[in-house]
């Protein structure tokens, strides 16, 4: 008789995915609770059981600003099993894991997108090329509508939370809004307000695309953004209190003092994160998307469309990737100086192999990025000049990426730990300190950015008399900063911990300084070039698109990790050292357990989002195609338009 498993492995990949999501969140009929139990997520001692600590602040003292307030709300409760439902085999922790997760994948893109539909809308403004203008509103305004449908999916969603708190959590459910009270109305209202800014946005689009109503259009886009991101930091503030929590006595008792609350220890380290991470989540599906499309085409005019469309949203999404370390390496640091402890735990305990997860995903992303741009060369005739240059940037690419992603310590039987000496590799192990992997994070960014430079001049000679000077600042720039990374990182293997910390501060300025300075002067060369051809889009070879269509999965799949990590964090408290988590599932999840469900995250976000991409193209079949436009074939009015192709001016989009 075959097992379960066997019959498992002999489904098609979609039902096998259904079949593992049913298990996962029902169980498996006639034994115990699928998941459920400790077995399944790990094999460590229930984190419920373990003393509380005791915070030595008196009762009415904020734990954290230590100023004294009046007690307005009841202490956290004492959770117990009984106070968290069942209902037959459903796994209260899975449930809410999935929805949260799909809430804020769809909330990240429902921020992003607006945001990326201004700056294209802007820069549509400002251009002074009609042809490049019409392909920039054209591109904002698709983006825009697929934003609007996002928009419903999301609220939805977060409909679905705050159901799935109050069934499956409704002690928790209840603290955490009494505390939050005299915010719920202010969240409200700021919700209402981006939607009616969104379909403002929207539907006055046609009614002012002429002169000065288009400035003031986009005013109606910059009013968006800005209720979407205060929208974000006051979602945040939830996170951040569970896990720092401020603003409320040793007992959970909120003090009065709404501001505390909001401004935990790690409230702006979380709004930076979270803000980058949601601008990557939104790049990620476009690019997806534009591969998809590129990849699906039935002619020349699609795949040049959706090959541009691709390019400049890589480039968008890398701006918010390269100061995605700094912005984690402040929120790590915020987590220390708020707890030590909490901490060790996540960089140093139980959850560092989840970094080392994160820090492969993260080396591969910008490998993956630097092959897109050089088999994205193809398309650009004189790009054979560089071609003997790219195996170095390789070179560099994949020392750093070994780097940035060794262990300090590895998983070790007993006797292999004794016959290695300890658990740390004699060798090795040196280049699992964080000295090291700020150099290796930094060399990436800088060996990326030398890469971009090369593929801007691929198909360009520069003409300028002071070419030579720019090209030897740009080099003196990169050697400077390249020497002054690498340097610092080897300075501080002979430091203390503490002090070697302040040294990621002046390797972070000098990849500033090469991003700032080398791109600006290559801009400005190129300004007097003289073009060796046109660049031909939609020549860009399959394994480029296939290439950014994973590169589109695998940030999403990054953003789900981090997640989780930011999360399990806290362990076995609902509110980090307030309120514990008393459930049969308070416990971290394993290593493998982790991975499989942020990529069951990731895959059933990806198949809900090709429901939204077809949605929206049902919308596009009444208005004019926007590959039409690029193609200059649109209707009389934009016949004036020159071919996209032969455009000099567009060869420097981006």
């Amino acid at each position: 008789m075959k097992t379960e498993c066997e019959k498992l492995m002999r489904l098609t990949p979609s039902g096998y995915h259904l079949v593992l999501l049913l298990i996962l969140l029902l169980g498996i009929p006639g034994g115990e609770p699928a998941l459920a139990g400790q077995n399944a997520y790990s094999s460590q001692v229930n984190e419920a059981s373990e003393p509380a600590p005791s915070l030595q602040v008196p009762s009415g003292t904020d734990i954290y600003y230590g100023t004294v307030g009046r007690p307005t709300s009841e202490p956290a409760p004492r959770s117990s099993a009984a106070d968290y439902p069942r209902y037959g085999n459903l796994d209260n922790r899975l449930a809410i894991w999935v929805v949260t997760q799909q809430h804020t994948y769809f909330g990240g893109f429902v921020l992003a997108l607006p945001i990326f539909c201004l700056l294209i809308e802007v820069m549509g403004l400002l251009t002074r090329d009609r042809v490049a203008a019409a392909r920039y509103d054209c591109l904002a305004r698709d983006f825009l509508r697929i934003s609007l449908i996002a928009f419903s999916i999301s609220s939805l969603l977060g409909v679905s939370l705050v159901t799935a708190l109050v069934v499956l959590y409704p002690t928790f459910f209840g603290y955490i809004t009494g505390v939050f009270k005299s915010m719920m109305g202010i969240y409200a209202m700021v919700f209402l307000a981006e939607s009616g800014a969104i379909c403002l946005y929207y539907y006055s689009w046609d009614r002012m695309s002429e002169g000065g109503l288009k400035w003031i259009h986009a005013a109606f886009g910059v009013m968006l953004n800005v209720f979407g991101t205060i929208l974000l930091f006051l979602a945040n503030s939830w996170v951040s209190f569970m896990m720092s929590p401020a603003g409320v006595d040793p007992t959970g008792r909120f003090l009065g003092n709404a501001w505390h609350t909001l401004h935990t220890a790690l409230w702006n380290p979380f709004n930076v994160h979270r803000f980058l991470a949601d601008i990557m989540t939104g790049g990620a599906v476009v690019l997806g998307y534009s591969a998809f499309r590129f990849l699906t085409a039935k002619n020349e005019e699609q795949k040049g469309y959706y090959d541009w469309m691709g390019y400049v949203f890589l480039f968008i999404t890398m701006a918010a990737l390269i100061p995605m370390p700094f912005a984690g390496y402040w929120l790590m640091r915020s987590v220390y100086e708020f707890r030590q402890q909490l901490g060790v735990t996540m960089m140093g305990g139980m959850l560092t192999w989840m970094f080392v997860l994160q820090a492969i995903v993260v080396g591969a992303l910008f490998i993956g990025t630097n092959y897109y741009l050089w088999q994205g060369m193809a398309r650009m005739p004189g790009a054979e000049r560089y071609h003997r240059y790219i195996k170095y940037l390789l070179y560099g690419l994949i020392v750093s990426f070994l780097v940035w992603f060794t262990p300090h310590t590895l998983v070790l039987t007993s006797e292999e730990a004794k016959a290695m000496g300890g658990a740390q590799h004699p060798v090795i192990g040196n280049y699992g300190v964080m000295s090291a992997k700020n150099g290796a994070i930094n060399l990436m960014i800088l060996l990326s950015a030398l890469s971009y430079i090369l593929y801007k001049r691929a198909n360009s000679i520069m003409t300028a008399r002071w070419a030579w000077r720019g090209n030897l600042v740009i080099g003196s720039v990169f050697i400077g900063a390249l020497v002054n990374v690498i340097g610092l990182s080897v300075y501080g293997f002979y430091l203390p911990a503490n002090i070697r910390v302040g040294l990621s501060l002046p390797q972070a300025l000098s990849t500033l300084t090469l991003l700032v300075v080398g791109l600006l002067v290559n801009r400005a060369l190129l300004r007097g070039a003289t073009p060796i051809g046109p660049v031909v889009w939609g020549r860009m070879p399959v394994r480029g698109q296939v290439t950014l269509f994973l590169l589109g999965m695998a940030f999403t799949w990054v953003m789900g990790l981090m997640g989780f990590i930011r999360s399990s964090g806290r362990l076995g408290w609902h509110v980090h050292e307030i309120m514990r988590d008393g459930s049969p599932w308070a416990f971290t999840p394993g290593f493998g357990f982790a991975a499989g469900m942020v990529t069951l995250n990731m895959t059933l976000f990806w198949v809900l989002l090709l429901g939204v991409f077809w949605i929206s193209q049902r919308t596009l079949a009444q208005t004019e195609a926007p590959e039409r436009i690029w193609a200059g074939t649109a209707p009389q009015q934009e016949q004036s338009f020159t071919p996209a192709m032969s455009n000099k001016a567009f060869l420097r989009d981006g």
